[in-house]
């Protein structure tokens, strides 16, 4: 299993990124994926996830309405677009499947930092 993320930088606050996840080694149609994402010296939390089809999404109260997930089956692919973005989002982003992580297939993550 491989996933592997892009997109992060550094933006202003009130700006918008797309984050990229590359899935491989696993039957990605399959399964249900998620973005979480890691602040310094705070627990990794569940930001997104996305049924294996795309028909059902679910956001964490601090991000609805500002970030959308979507998948892309036949490019084995997950982004997240994020508008709106303030520096409590500054955070490092992984990609894994859902419900069930791959637990020792963690990616290097994309470090986003919202700043002026």
């Amino acid at each position: 299993v491989q996933l592997v993320e892009s997109g992060g930088g550094l933006v202003q606050p009130g700006g918008s990124l797309r984050l990229s996840c590359a899935a491989s080694g696993f039957l990605f149609s399959r399964y249900g994926m998620s973005w979480y994402r890691q602040a310094p010296g705070k627990e990794r939390e569940l930001v997104a996830t996305i049924s294996s089809v795309g028909g059902n999404t679910n956001y964490a109260d601090s991000v609805k309405g500002r970030f959308t997930i979507s998948r892309d089956n036949a490019k084995k692919t997950v982004h997240l677009q994020m508008n709106s973005l303030k520096p409590e989002d500054t955070a490092v982003y992984y990609c894994n499947r859902f419900p069930e992580v791959f637990r020792t297939s963690w990616g290097q993550g994309t470090q986003v930092t919202v700043s002026s």
